[in-house]
């Protein structure tokens, strides 16, 4: 065997590193030919931005809408007194039936009126009396007057004479005024309805003491027409200014108890006459025709204060608004792009909701698909789906 020399060997080692690098160039060849057949092919390497978002779309426009403002309110009587005594005594008759309609000047309670009856009797007597001395004096002064003209009398006599007639005419008015005194608290031992109402359940039976001013005896209650009043909010004193003065307001007010609406309808009558500077709000009173009775005092209610169907409102689906951080959002469609826009927003009507700020008439919002949005988003504007009727079928 023949040994191979050093030259080659050298060029043995050569040629294999020019194969070696041959393939290499070749590999990255076919490979930087493969990306850019699949970036003009529009394969994976190819660079392009996201596909449109699908929405349907909304006009906004105005409508007439009719809805309820809903207001937490309280029923109360118009006229409505604690009946208490005006004297002390014992009670010696009860003169009417707990829970029913009273008259004006009907007679309810009566207090023991001995002490009383004894005291104007004294009264009296004693007015007597003081008349008698005033008739003595008026006469002593008639005589010493006339004594006085023919100087047949001392001049001091005769003004000791009219100084008593003056004091007794002070002593008989005093005397009248104690009977006056007295037949009043007579007339006061018997209590009378001060109008027509309804008298509730007695806080005293037959025997009770009572004192002067202290003792509750009872309620009385005017209970048709009845009251509700209701508190809003000093930026809507001059919507109810206006329903105070309209004339169709016999359509506008309705009263809800519990889940049941009320069957007839009632009137706003006053507004108070000043803001709570604390809350900002002031009170309305309405009054609620009650013939049945049906209502009482004291109870809970809502009145609904239906809203003028002159007034036309900005109006969009409620589901295409949405909340961040107690703001609401929908996003404005314009040249095929989202632009998401702060609104301010009304009263709820149904499935739609009343725009007060943030949009204009002819807007296009997006409904369907708001979820896949974002700010600048490109969207594909797609019809709104129908509902299929479904087929009729015969019996």
């Amino acid at each position: 065997m023949i040994p191979t020399t050093n030259y080659e060997k050298l060029t043995t080692h050569n040629m294999a590193n020019l194969i070696t690098k041959f393939l290499i160039l070749i590999s990255l060849i076919l490979l930087l030919a493969r990306c850019g057949g699949n970036s003009q092919a529009g394969g994976p390497g190819a660079q392009s931005g996201p596909p449109p978002v699908q929405i349907t779309v909304y006009d906004v426009s105005k409508k007439q809408m009719t809805y309820f403002d809903e207001y937490p309110a309280v029923l109360r009587s118009l006229n409505e007194v604690e009946l208490r005594p005006q004297v002390n005594g014992y009670i010696t008759g009860i003169h009417f039936t707990e829970g029913t309609k009273i008259v004006k000047g009907q007679k309810l309670y009566s207090i023991d009126q001995q002490a009383y009856e004894a005291n104007y009797q004294q009264a009296v007597a004693n007015l007597a009396v003081q008349e008698a001395n005033l008739d003595r004096a008026k006469k002593d002064v008639d005589r010493y007057r006339e004594l006085a003209k023919s100087d047949a009398i001392a001049k001091q006599q005769v003004d000791y004479a009219e100084a008593t007639y003056e004091a007794a005419k002070k002593q008989v008015d005093a005397s009248k005024a104690a009977v006056q005194n007295v037949q009043t608290n007579v007339r006061y031992s018997s209590i009378i309805a001060p109008f027509d109402g309804r008298i509730g359940i007695s806080n005293v039976r037959l025997g009770a003491a009572v004192s002067a001013g202290q003792t509750v005896l009872n309620t009385i209650s005017s209970d048709d027409p009845i009251a509700a009043d209701i508190t809003f909010d000093q930026r809507e004193i001059m919507k109810f200014a206006g329903l105070q003065n309209s004339r169709a307001q016999d359509s506008i007010f309705y009263l809800t108890i519990g889940s049941q609406d009320y069957k007839n309808i009632g009137q706003i009558t006053v507004i108070d006459r000043a803001v709570d500077p604390q809350t900002g709000s002031i009170r309305a009173r309405l009054t609620f025709p009650n013939h049945d009775l049906t209502l009482r005092p004291g109870m809970s209610a809502k009145v609904k204060v239906k809203s003028p169907s002159h007034e036309r409102s900005l109006v969009i689906p409620l589901k295409a608004v949405s909340e961040m951080l107690g703001e609401f959002f929908v996003y404005k469609i314009d040249s095929a792009k989202a632009t998401q826009t702060k609104i301010t927003l009304g009263k709820q009507v149904g499935t739609n909701v009343i725009v007060l700020q943030g949009l204009n008439e002819g807007d296009k919002i997006a409904v369907e698909g708001v979820q896949n949005l974002r700010e600048g988003s490109t969207v594909a504007i797609a019809q709104p789906k129908t509902e299929e009727k479904p087929a009729s079928t015969k019996k």
